[in-house]
Formats: C-alpha cells, sequence, structure tokens
C-alpha cells in the first residue's frame, strides 16, 4: 500500500528535542544525558516498540537505546541518551510492531481461561523460532528452546506460561526485540560541545582596577592597573574555584564623549572612561589599552590564567568610540544622520555619546572579514571563549554566518550571548548557534518566579537555550541586594550556583558591595565602567566582610558533584511555605538536595514533602537515609517528610548530599 502521509507505516509524530522543525540542531554536551522521545501509534490495538538511534560525527550509527512509554494511554515514548565525543551528531526514532509483545498480552488473558489454549501456544512457538533465526547465534537456543516446549503439548500449560516468562528470554528480546513493520523516523541534527559550554563558573573583573592607585586627598592623579598587576589577582580567583575569567575589553578607549565618574558627561583629564568605548589613535578592537601593557603582557595574563586553570573570555562588544581608526577608514560602516553627524548610540531617554553603534547594512561582507578577522586574531592569542555585549542589536543572520563559521574553524571556541532582551530574541540567538545565554535570573526572586523560569529552562529550551546565571553585572545591581544585606548576597550565590550548571559573579560581590548611584536605580554608585576599583582584599579576608569562603565551598561542590554538571536534572520538591524552595539534581548515583529560605531578613520554617524517586529513593513514605549539610558538615536523618528552620543571618540554606540508606 502507497503511503501518502509520509508518516510511515508506524506513525512517528512530535519528535523531540527538535530546534526550529530541525533547522537547527540541538545542543548537548559530551557525557550530557538528555532524553528523546516522540508520540508513537499504529492501528487496533496492536503492541509496538520503539527505540533511539544516535549517529556519530563519523556517520556510525550506535545500537538502539529502547524507549519506554512515558504514561500508559499517551502514545508518548522516550529514551534517554548520552554523546560521547564533541561534533554534529543526530538522531531519529524507529517504531516496529512487537508481535512477541502482542501474544504474550493476550495470552496472559487467553490460556488462564482456557481460550485457544493450544493454538496460542503454536502461534508462540512460531513466533520464537522467528526471533532464535534474528538473533546473535549465542543467544539463538535459548529461544529454540522456549520454541520447542510451548508446542509441547505433554507439558502443563502453566509450566509452558512460566517459561515464557523466563527472565534470560526477556533480557534477550530487550536487546534484540522481533520487529515487524519497521519504520524508521527522520534524521534530526544534534551538536555536541565540548562540557565547558554547559559548566562552569565565571569571574569577572577589570584589569586596571588590580593595581590601580588612588589619592583619596588627590595630590596624585589616579593611576591604572595592568595586565602584569591584575595576574596577582588570578590566583585567588582560582583558590574560589572559578573556571573562567572573563574580561571587559582591554581594546585602547576614546577621548571624545568620554564619561567621567557615574556616567557623567563632564570627565577630568585623568578619568579612563569606559572601556566599550572602544577605539582610539592607539588602535582598535585588536590592540591593547597602552594603560594596560602589551600584547605581550596580554599573552603572559592568558599563560598565567591557563597555569591556574582559568579559561580567558574576552568581551566582543561590537561598537565604536567615535576615535576609532573605522571611523576614518570606513565611514560605510556607521549610520549618518541627516545632518551629516554619525550617529551615537541611543536607548531613549538614555544616550551613548561616547559610543557609535555599527551599521551591517552598508558593507555587510566588508564588516564581516573584519570581524572575523579580529576574532581569530585573540584566539591566535589564547582566548577561547568570547562574552558578546549585546548580540541582540545585531542582525539575527550576521550572528548564524559568523557562529557556523567558527564552530568549523575553530569549534571548541564557545559565544556567550549577553541579551536581556525580549524573550523571542533570546531564545532565537540560541538556536542559531550562542553556547551560552545570559538569563532573567537576576529578577526571579521569589519562590514562584524562580520555579516557573528554572522549570522552563531546564524543560525544552535546554534543547537549545543553556544558561550562564550572574548573580551581578557592571550594569545590574538588583534591588533584593541592594535591600537584603550579606544574607542576600549568599542566597543568590548558592541559588545561582546550584540551579545552574554555570554561574558567575562580578568582582565585589564577594565584598557585597551594594550601594546604588541613586535610590530606584540598579546602577552601583562609583560604578567601575567609569573609574577605577582598587580593592582591599587582604583586610576583607582578615575582618570576615567577605563570602569568599562560601563561593569557594560552593564551588568546590560543583567540582565534586557531577549532578550539579547538568541542567535537565533539576526537579523541585513541595514546601508548605512560600518563602522557602526546595531543588533536587541527581544524576547516576549522586544526589544535591537544596532547601533555601529566600526572605533575607527573616527565619523561616516549613516542612518539606520530598519526591523519593527524583532523589533516586524508593518511593516510600517511611523510607529513612541520611542527608550531610555540606555547608556545616551536620548529618541528619531524614524520610518523606521533614520539617527544617532557615535563618538567613546564620543559616540561610541546607545543601544536603545523600551519603548512606539507614533502613
Amino acid at each position: 500500500m502507497t503511503d501518502l502521509s509520509g508518516l510511515g507505516r508506524i506513525p512517528i509524530v512530535d519528535v523531540a528535542p527538535v530546534v526550529g522543525c530541525g533547522r537547527w540542531p540541538a545542543k548537548a554536551v559530551v557525557g550530557e544525558t538528555f532524553e528523546v522521545s516522540a508520540t508513537v501509534f499504529r492501528e487496533g490495538h496492536e503492541m509496538l516498540g520503539a527505540a533511539v538511534v544516535l549517529r556519530t560525527p563519523d556517520g556510525e550509527e550506535c545500537p538502539p537505546v529502547r524507549m519506554r512509554e512515558v504514561a500508559p494511554g499517551t502514545d508518548r515514548w522516550a529514551a534517554r541518551v548520552t554523546p560521547t565525543e564533541r561534533g554534529p551528531w543526530s538522531f531519529r526514532v524507529e517504531a516496529w510492531g512487537d508481535p512477541i509483545a502482542h501474544w504474550w498480552h493476550d495470552a496472559q488473558i487467553k490460556i488462564p481461561r482456557g481460550q485457544d489454549v493450544e493454538l496460542m501456544f503454536t502461534e508462540g512457538a512460531q513466533l520464537f523460532e522467528r526471533a532464535a533465526d534474528a538473533v546473535p547465534s549465542k543467544d539463538a537456543p535459548a529461544l529454540d528452546r522456549l520454541a520447542k516446549r510451548l508446542a509441547d503439548e505433554t507439558v502443563p500449560a502453566g509450566d509452558r506460561m512460566d517459561a515464557a516468562a523466563d527472565p534470560d528470554v526477556h533480557e534477550i528480546l530487550e536487546r534484540h526485540p522481533l520487529r515487524d513493520l519497521v519504520t524508521a523516523g527522520d534524521w534530526y541534527p544534534l551538536i555536541v560541545h565540548r562540557e565547558r559550554a554547559l559548566y562552569g563558573a565565571w569571574y569577572e573583573f577589570f584589569p586596571r582596577s588590580e593595581g590601580a592607585t588612588h589619592d583619596p586627598m588627590g595630590r596624585r592623579p589616579p593611576t591604572s592597573g595592568t595586565l602584569r598587576t591584575a595576574m596577582k589577582r588570578l590566583p585567588a580567583i582560582a583558590d574560589m574555584g572559578f573556571d573562567v575569567i572573563y574580561l571587559p575589553p582591554v581594546h585602547p578607549i576614546g577621548t571624545t564623549a568620554r564619561k567621567g565618574p557615574n556616567n557623567t558627561l563632564d570627565a577630568a583629564p585623568h578619568d579612563p572612561g569606559s572601556p566599550w568605548a572602544i577605539g582610539s589613535p592607539h588602535g582598535g578592537h585588536d590592540t591593547i589599552h597602552p594603560d594596560l601593557g602589551t600584547l605581550d603582557d596580554f599573552d603572559a595574563f592568558v599563560a598565567h590564567a591557563h597555569h591556574h586553570g582559568l579559561e580567558i573570555a574576552l568581551d566582543l562588544a561590537l561598537q565604536c568610540s567615535p576615535d576609532h581608526p573605522w571611523v576614518t577608514q570606513n565611514p560605510q560602516w556607521f549610520t549618518t544622520r541627516a545632518d551629516g553627524t554619525i550617529a551615537h548610540a541611543e536607548n531613549p531617554p538614555k544616550k551613548y555619546q561616547d559610543i557609535y553603534p555599527l551599521n551591517f547594512d552598508n558593507d555587510p561582507d566588508g564588516l564581516y572579514t573584519e570581524i572575523t578577522r579580529i576574532i581569530g586574531h585573540w584566539i591566535d592569542h589564547g582566548v577561547t571563549i568570547f562574552r558578546v555585549d549585546n548580540p541582540h542589536t545585531k542582525p539575527v543572520p550576521f550572528w548564524e554566518r559568523l557562529l557556523a563559521d567558527t564552530a568549523t574553524t575553530h569549534p571548541d571556541v564557545l559565544f556567550l550571548a549577553e541579551a536581556f532582551t525580549r524573550p523571542a530574541m533570546m531564545h532565537t540567538l540560541a538556536k542559531i548557534g550562542f553556547h551560552q545565554s545570559y538569563t532573567y535570573f537576576t529578577w526571579r526572586n521569589s519562590a514562584d518566579e524562580l520555579r516557573t523560569y528554572f522549570t522552563e529552562l531546564s524543560g525544552p529550551a535546554a534543547a537549545h537555550m543553556r544558561p550562564n546565571c550572574f548573580t551581578n553585572t557592571p550594569d545590574i545591581l538588583n534591588q533584593y541586594l541592594q535591600h537584603g544585606g550579606r544574607p542576600a548576597f549568599e542566597i543568590r550565590a548558592i541559588l545561582a550556583a546550584l540551579l545552574s550548571p554555570t554561574w558567575g559573579i562580578y568582582s565585589g560581590y564577594e565584598l557585597c558591595e551594594n550601594t546604588p548611584v541613586r535610590p530606584g536605580s540598579e546602577e552601583y554608585r562609583d560604578s567601575e565602567k567609569y573609574q577605577y576599583r582598587p580593592r582591599d582584599w587582604d583586610t576583607a579576608a582578615a575582618t570576615g566582610t567577605t563570602i569568599a569562603p562560601l563561593i569557594t565551598r560552593l564551588n568546590t561542590l560543583r567540582h565534586t558533584h557531577p549532578a550539579l554538571h547538568h541542567l535537565r536534572n533539576l526537579h523541585f520538591h513541595h514546601v508548605d511555605q512560600p518563602e522557602l524552595l526546595a531543588f533536587s539534581k541527581h544524576h547516576l548515583d549522586d544526589t544535591v538536595l537544596t532547601i533555601i529560605n529566600l526572605n533575607p531578613h527573616h527565619p523561616r520554617e516549613a516542612t518539606v514533602h520530598l519526591d523519593l524517586p527524583a532523589l533516586g529513593l524508593p518511593d516510600h513514605p517511611h523510607h529513612t537515609f541520611t542527608v550531610v549539610d555540606e555547608l556545616d558538615g551536620t548529618p541528619y536523618t531524614w524520610t518523606q517528610t521533614n520539617y527544617v528552620h532557615l535563618d538567613p543571618r546564620t543559616r540561610p540554606a541546607h545543601v544536603f548530599t545523600l551519603r548512606e540508606e539507614e533502613s
């Protein structure tokens, strides 16, 4: 019969994860386990089987992974698969009629009732004979023996049924099912990146502030720190357990319309300006600011970071100061207004007089060639990650082309999209190739907001969008941090580090810096974007005015617990107090369970109701097990339902690991 529908003999529809109907690949990292699901059905009441087949970058098909019905009656099937190497994979779903499963279903109903007993055994014997011919030779004898036993009318019916239920036979058929009417679905793309695309801890700091000098009496002008002085900060950052150093732009800064302290328009002669106002007579995006040093100094900084196990992420800000060489060399790369002036950046009512945005329409190929050259330049100097500033203000096709080309030439280089914008744009940037994305985490503070948002991020969105949860940025000092004191900083660090596989802080977070430029603003007072901010790390450590020990403990937990390397394994548990949040991550034999008080001002108590199977435990309300709070080492004996009391001043959260079962 001709199939006019294109569905195949056994329909396979609504396959997931599929991004843009297969236009873009779904994402995973090496060793990440994720679920493939599909709706599979057929006419009548015949039994089905289904499996997922992965195809490696070399084109080799992996052994099928059997799927299971997610919930009987829904026709939704799923299996968990794990790609093992980086590169472009693909996957498809196969389905088939399972005549042995259908026979066994009917036999268990008919034979005990005396209906068609010998006919049923004869049909079963024929099916197992067929199966014996299809399995590897070492498995065939067991199926042949069963076929003969089913056909032997001298053997009692009950004994023949017991033989058909033999677990060894079931195991053989699990590996090598008898398949009728095999239907193969479409191949869908899957891109597998290195683990850092999903998992890591980022630390952002301004090299010019490390080693900067400032005379509070104003007798001497301030001086910039350098890449060499900033190197001295790297061991401490590594000791806190961070994996990635993120540097704001390190390029020359323009003087035209340079911004002064707190974004004022009257910069003094020694004010350094915003690093995002890129370009001066000293050079542009491929040049080091003379105050920071030379390209050799940058190479030394990168080498020192690598020595301490740190990757370098560099800001890629595709914009210019009015003094950038491109302004005179390539004026077609900018937008000219009706009065003949070049348009500066605006987000009305905000104006950025020190920045010219690029125009990607006048000479797209010329601009693309130059930007590709710049990216290659920094890759040659050890940069493996680019944090892209405001990608949502550039054309999406530009990014799709750039990311695809870079993936071809440098497949291990990663791109983070800094796009705090509308959801459609954020998700599209992720779909077209950005490896990670900034999120709305900073503005999600209540339990309901966090549950809803992270259910989205760890659910279907995880196929294309990987969150990088920064607690703060040079631009964002959230109201929660402004008014919550030290407990707020601890709570947000715990949330970011344990909810998301990738998290980050901007320098000064560990000191709980929380003063805004004015009430109602999210801008820092004396923002480091416009001035030097040297910090006295030694005094903070000596006086205990830093939460660095907590940050170190969180990153240590992340390094030692594989469950925290993943996103799609996030599970929320019920708490009968609206200001408490309970969530867990479980991977193989590793489980981390967090219960946290989101109120930074007051203690809260509640009863936590655990979903035990989500923790890898038996689903029994009286099952007891040991949990150990990794923040202070205290062990507890817990069951399905447990009382907690959390005081944000002394213990804002429990971070439990499951050590052993007691019964």
